[in-house]
């Protein structure tokens, strides 16, 4: 039995304003009309080896991923949460200490949420060959036969060269390059972009993990050892997993045993790093323009434009990207986007909230937007999907008015209950208990006018709550 583990951490700065760190790219739909995370799980679809999966994600945005996940084929129920960061050899031990807590020993595929690959069947092809190699005990790592002299991945150099073989012993990871380097890996042929896929027994990663990296064996082993579950989410224990030292399998594992092989696979793969990747990697004009969304242009070539909200016009334009949100918008060179890191960097120095949140922030009941807002005063679209409750609260610093635009709401405002529908409203006073619940069969949808001295997300006393938060 093969078990996929996507890794669904990360933030994907690079990519911004569209990825935010508490909604990341692999959530979001960036190549088609469903998002990176869901094309990861679907494209694992007719494969009898695998049964069920497993992901790996950040606290904060598990409602999210348990929702996406559950619109795939694949049955996903187990979704370990990672209490903080620790890179991808602490969260691919939790996901084998998971596998082998039954006595199982399956083989683990190891996937990041937020790659493309655009030719599926020689994917799941060399899975094959990775299962192969992987019940005889090898440490598999994927290579991608590169196409040019790429100074953004690292490599992987096999022993042998020629493309006759399935697979090739390591010969060794080398760090990302620069461009002469990279040039030379090219012309050797025996060098392959690290793909960041690794297939293994949970048990072999297991045991090279606790040989060459005791200390992040014993600090995962005893986060899990302290784990909960809550519905489909598995809580480590987060002190344990706090005090886990930082770093990446290829560092902890796989440059250090003698018992990795690569499989070489040429499938159409992208980290989609950049928006020039995702450019490259889209379906362009014949002006080599990727245009999405409500865009006019005119005498322009080679450039990505995307408009969410509103019409973008461009003209005169060569090689741009061009992303509107409704709180930000980036202009850039296409030769210039892997700067946009360090721009992100500078407005999280200044506590600016477009790096955190979209305007649209979802949560596991629905979404609210922001409309307008201004001194003591706030104004939402709040969505609630059928049959959703949010939990019963407080706030100690606003008031609330609520009106329901479509739908119809059940409202517990202290020890009242009652129900509005359509042009219907209601007052919440400021510290009075209150809960919103849709209990019909289409979305509920109102218009949100808070009022106070205060009026920060942070102001939220919960009594009960379904989500566990």
């Amino acid at each position: 039995m093969i078990i996929p583990v996507i890794l669904s951490g990360g933030s994907g700065t690079r990519l911004w304003p569209l990825s935010r760190r508490m909604h990341p790219k692999q959530l979001l739909p960036l190549v088609n009309d469903t998002t990176m995370l869901q094309d990861t799980i679907t494209r694992l679809t007719g494969s009898a080896d695998i049964d069920h999966a497993m992901v790996i994600c950040n606290d904060d945005y598990r409602f999210m991923v348990a929702e996406q996940v559950k619109e795939t084929d694949i049955k996903t129920n187990e979704i370990i949460l990672e209490p903080a960061g620790r890179n991808t050899a602490p969260a691919i031990a939790l996901a084998a200490f998971n596998a082998v807590r039954d006595g199982d020993d399956p083989v683990l595929l190891v996937l990041p949420a937020d790659h493309v690959i655009a030719d599926v069947d020689t994917f799941q092809s060399a899975l094959q060959t990775g299962k192969q190699q992987s019940e005889a005990d090898k440490l598999v790592t994927f290579g991608v036969v590169p196409d040019m002299p790429e100074t953004g991945f690292g490599y992987i150099k096999a022993l042998s060269t020629g493309k006759s073989a399935n697979f090739y012993e390591v010969d060794q990871f080398v760090e990302k390059p620069d461009a002469d380097t990279a040039a030379t890996y090219i012309a050797d042929g025996s060098y392959y972009w690290n793909s960041g896929m690794f297939m293994f027994k949970a048990s072999i990663y297991l045991e090279a993990l606790q040989q060459h990296s005791p200390e992040i064996y014993q600090a995962c082993q005893a986060a899990f050892n302290a784990a909960t579950r809550d519905a489909d989410f598995i809580r480590v224990g987060k002190d344990e997993f706090e005090n886990c030292p930082s770093d990446s399998i290829d560092y902890a594992v796989m440059e250090k045993v003698d018992n990795a092989v690569v499989i070489p696979v040429d499938i159409g793969w992208s980290d989609v790093g950049s928006w020039s990747a995702l450019h490259d990697v889209g379906d362009v004009d014949a002006e080599g323009n990727m245009l999405i969304g409500d865009v006019k242009s005119g005498l322009t070539t080679n450039s990505y434009v995307r408009a969410n909200n509103r019409l973008i016009v461009t003209l005169g334009v060569d090689n741009m990207i061009v992303v509107d949100t409704d709180d930000a918008l980036l202009i850039a060179n296409r030769d210039n986007v892997q700067d946009i890191k360090s721009i992100v960097e500078q407005l999280s120095s200044e506590n600016r909230e477009e790096v955190n949140l979209h305007k649209c922030v979802y949560r596991p009941w629905g979404h609210y937007q922001g409309i307008d807002s201004g001194p003591q005063y706030q104004v939402k679209r709040i969505t609630v999907s059928p049959g959703a409750v949010l939990s019963l609260q407080m706030h100690h610093h606003r008031s609330e008015h609520w009106v329901v635009v479509s739908g119809t709401a059940k409202v517990t405002r202290g020890e009242e209950e009652f129900t509005l529908s359509e042009n219907e409203s209601t007052y919440i006073p400021l510290g009075q208990k209150h809960r919103l619940e849709n209990i019909g069969k289409i979305p509920l949808q109102l218009i949100e006018v808070q009022t106070g001295s205060y009026l920060g997300e942070d102001d939220i006393v919960r009594f009960e709550d379904i989500y566990g938060r």
